[in-house]
């Protein structure tokens, strides 16, 4: 595994981010236990999640899972770099949720408890909280980092105007600030280009692309659907995605029949490929699809497959009308 800097801090995280999203509810324990065994024998060493995971059955559930993994000692808290996430709401309460000073300092110890650790590697925001400024956002998260509690301050569906304004008051502060960005990022979703990548280059925060299948779409998804085996394919944002890019997606994976090459190996490929990119964060279900995840990591691409793969998903510079 070769490592990468974590933005412009000398932290060096796998440029494969294993994604706990299914975690408790795609996935069982137990598979979910294997799966965190199998990224670090792959020698991934950076874990996602989020306080609020598993809201499907409890706020929560994921990372618990991941506590009760880390508990089962053999080195495994040691070898993890642990990001988790605040902002979204953990109950009906009006104060918990956001990024209020009380919400992220409480939040963050509730986290604590549920990781079963002492600390977690990079604390980020979930959303931008338009009713939380910049001084009250920092002046908790420099209390969570003067105790201890936090390493590093991220964020995660941001824009570039909140990473700018945001790194902007951090270093008023004399604070690090941001060193992260997580933002959804693939074929059919290239708006990161226009202005959030630029953004966090500008300010030395690194960029992990999230949803790189696009909810499974890029994962061979048609052929999935026609055999009746797709799963996240049929819903959410990959079901949106069929009813207006259907022919691309299809010429798409025509495209990677001609090459030889597994749909989401090549999706994932261009990702890491990308400049600005530091990495992908991946939320597999199964081993195979954490099989395919480190494969793509060696998947060279030449100049003709770019090329091919901007014809059939131009970048949105491409399609901005000239100045008068």
């Amino acid at each position: 595994m070769d490592y990468v800097r974590l933005g412009r801090t000398a932290l060096k995280v796998s440029p494969l981010c294993l994604g706990t999203l299914n975690f408790g509810v795609r996935t069982t324990v137990d598979e979910a236990y294997g799966l965190m065994d199998a990224a670090l024998g792959h020698g991934i060493n950076y874990f996602d999640t989020a306080n609020h995971y598993g809201w499907q059955v409890h706020r929560g559930l994921t990372e618990e899972i991941i506590g009760d993994w880390f508990a089962k000692g053999g080195g495994r808290r040691e070898q993890v770099v642990l990001g988790s996430k605040v902002c979204n709401s953990m109950s009906d309460r009006p104060n918990d949720r956001g990024l209020s000073a009380r919400h992220i300092v409480a939040a963050c110890e509730d986290s604590l408890r549920r990781l079963k650790t002492d600390w977690i590697d990079l604390y980020q925001m979930h959303h931008a909280d338009p009713d939380a400024s910049w001084e009250e956002v920092w002046q908790a998260m420099e209390l969570l980092v003067n105790q201890g509690k936090v390493r590093y301050v991220g964020s995660s569906n941001f824009t570039g105007w909140s990473l700018a304004a945001g790194q902007e008051k951090a270093n008023q502060r004399g604070f690090l600030g941001l060193v992260s960005e997580q933002c959804l990022y693939n074929l059919l979703s290239r708006q990161p280009e226009l202005e959030l990548i630029p953004a966090a280059n500008a300010y030395g925060i690194g960029v992990f692309a999230c949803s790189p299948l696009h909810g499974g779409l890029l994962g061979g998804g048609l052929r999935k659907l026609a055999a009746g085996t797709a799963v996240k394919t049929a819903q959410g944002r990959a079901q949106v995605a069929i009813e207006t890019r259907r022919a691309d997606v299809a010429a798409y994976e025509d495209l990677c029949a001609d090459l030889g090459v597994d749909p989401a190996e090549l999706a994932q490929a261009w990702l890491l490929d990308r400049p600005g990119v530091n990495g992908v964060v991946i939320g597999p279900r199964t081993a195979e699809h954490l099989d395919c995840a480190v494969h793509a990591l060696k998947l060279e691409l030449d100049d003709s497959t770019r090329v091919a793969l901007d014809r059939l998903f131009p970048p949105l510079t491409s399609q901005i009308p000239q100045a008068w």
